[in-house]
């Protein structure tokens, strides 16, 4: 006779675990007791059915986490989003590196050297030598100062430009959060429907094998032959790869859903359901009002373009006229043989610098500055026709699985119907076992694609939130 499994139940698996540990506190709670004999202690353990404490940990270990609690841990250590958080940084400083080329720059200077040349001294009678030393020692120090007082606009724009990196990073961190709020919301519903499957896989074993021992029962009262025992073993045979398949499908999906996350935890599950009531979508034109006004990625390459014409004006001024103040003030001190001497020195001038031909480098830089922001120009009306599309599709596809949804909200209550019909006619002697097979099978496949649906439809909704640049703060609740 094969083995007998129960259909999957969640709460029937959290008393088990609790019994589990009423039964090890009972089990602590009498080794005093025993305390002489370790055979006796281990054996009355074994008797109550307690659990390996390792078992119990592993059990213990399992984090389960409802959607709210996913997407914030996403937030804090999705890969994606730490790396966005980064280029934010990176962005900051180059907007301070920038900026540094419209403040004052300062340097300090110290120096002492020595100097010797006696090539002159052959030109000096042997006795006046003396009085022209060949050597001679020198130190200092010196405090510079420049600024640039008029650049052509070279400064300023780069500034703005920068202004503009700050902003743009802070849409690729958005852009990167809203991702991982969708991809995060996609594979937390993919858990639950492998869970909804595995369900449905168990409890199709489990009535397999009830038809099993019913067979078996009619068979050893003589109202039932060989072939129906063999016919209904050879269904629960077939009905058990469906088990193992929807089983290591829930663990695929754990760890998909454990990528995303970054999750250090050992094994993480969710709690929630793919209930939901369906809703029509927005209308089109509003949908794509919104995609245009809030996608991060819209914004991005706007942002992109004003740098690019940032850059073109530094370009062009490539071989335009400049003006810089530059001053110093230090002191010297000379060591001639037995003579030293020493004073103060400053200077401080205007500084004129005119690059009127340069090889036509400007030129060619400010065409390709030029290149590249028409390039931008035309890569965002791309992505606007883009958008547009993504919205369609995406509202279509929440419309469609919503319509899903209703059609099949009914189906299952109907085949659960079916199926008692058919199991109760069976047992009186009018329906066969085909017409029960039947039944169970539509019943199966119906809490299936519901599942399925209902899946598609929370998605669908997901999806078109993030179309638009409005998955922001939280994933709307079902």
């Amino acid at each position: 006779m094969s083995n007998r499994r129960a259909p999957f139940d969640q709460n029937q698996g959290n008393r088990d675990t609790e019994n589990q540990r009423k039964k090890a506190r009972l089990v602590v709670s009498l080794v005093p007791w025993f305390s002489g004999s370790l055979v006796l202690s281990l054996t009355l353990a074994a008797v109550l059915g307690v659990q390996a404490p390792s078992k119990l940990a592993a059990q213990e270990a399992t984090r389960i986490l409802t959607l709210d609690q996913a997407v914030s841990i996403a937030m804090e250590r999705n890969r994606d989003v730490q790396r966005a958080e980064e280029y934010q940084k990176w962005v900051r400083g180059k907007y301070v590196e920038e900026r540094a080329a419209a403040l004052p720059q300062l340097s300090l200077t110290a120096y002492g050297t020595r100097n010797a040349d006696e090539s002159l001294l052959a030109l000096y009678p042997a006795d006046l030598r003396a009085f022209f030393p060949a050597t001679q020692d020198l130190a200092g120090g010196e405090i510079s100062l420049s600024q640039a007082l008029y650049t052509w606009g070279q400064v300023g724009a780069a500034i703005r430009a920068a202004k503009e990196g700050i902003a743009d990073a802070s849409d690729r961190l958005e852009k990167a959060r809203q991702d991982a709020r969708r991809d995060v919301t996609a594979s937390f519903y993919d858990v639950l429907l492998a869970k909804e499957i595995l369900a449905i896989a168990r409890e199709n074993f489990a009535q397999k094998e009830r038809h099993l021992d019913e067979a078996q029962k009619r068979f050893a009262l003589g109202t039932a032959t060989d072939y129906d025992v063999l016919a209904a073993r050879v269904a629960v045979e077939n009905a058990r790869p469906a088990v193992i398949r929807s089983a290591n499908d829930v663990r695929t999906a754990r760890e998909k859903l454990r990528f995303l996350l970054a999750d250090p935890a050992t094994d993480i599950d969710v709690d929630g359901s793919l209930g939901a009531e369906p809703s029509s979508p927005p209308a089109y034109d509003e949908a794509v009002a919104a995609a245009f006004a809030h996608r991060p990625d819209l914004r991005d390459l706007e942002h992109q373009t004003a740098i690019a014409r940032h850059l073109v004006t530094i370009a062009k001024a490539g071989d335009k006229p400049r003006l810089d103040l530059q001053a110093g003030y230090g002191r010297r001190q000379y060591w001639i043989q037995n003579v030293t001497t020493q004073g103060d020195l400053w200077n401080a001038g205007l500084y004129v610098r005119f690059p009127f031909f340069d090889g036509l480098r400007t030129k060619g830089r400010v065409m390709q500055a030029v290149s590249d922001r028409t390039s931008l120009e035309i890569q965002t009306q791309k992505v606007r026709d883009s958008v547009s599309l993504e919205v369609r599709v995406a509202s279509d596809a929440m419309t469609e699985s919503a319509e899903v949804v209703k059609a099949l909200s009914g189906t299952v209550e109907q085949a659960e119907r079916l199926l008692g019909m058919a199991e109760r006619g069976f047992e009186y002697g009018v329906k066969t076992k085909l017409d029960v097979d039947d039944a169970q099978l539509s019943f199966m496949q119906a809490r299936g694609n519901l599942a399925r649906a209902r899946r598609d439809y929370l998605v669908a909704r997901v999806n078109l939130l993030w179309v638009q640049g409005l998955l922001t703060e939280e994933v709307p609740a079902h």
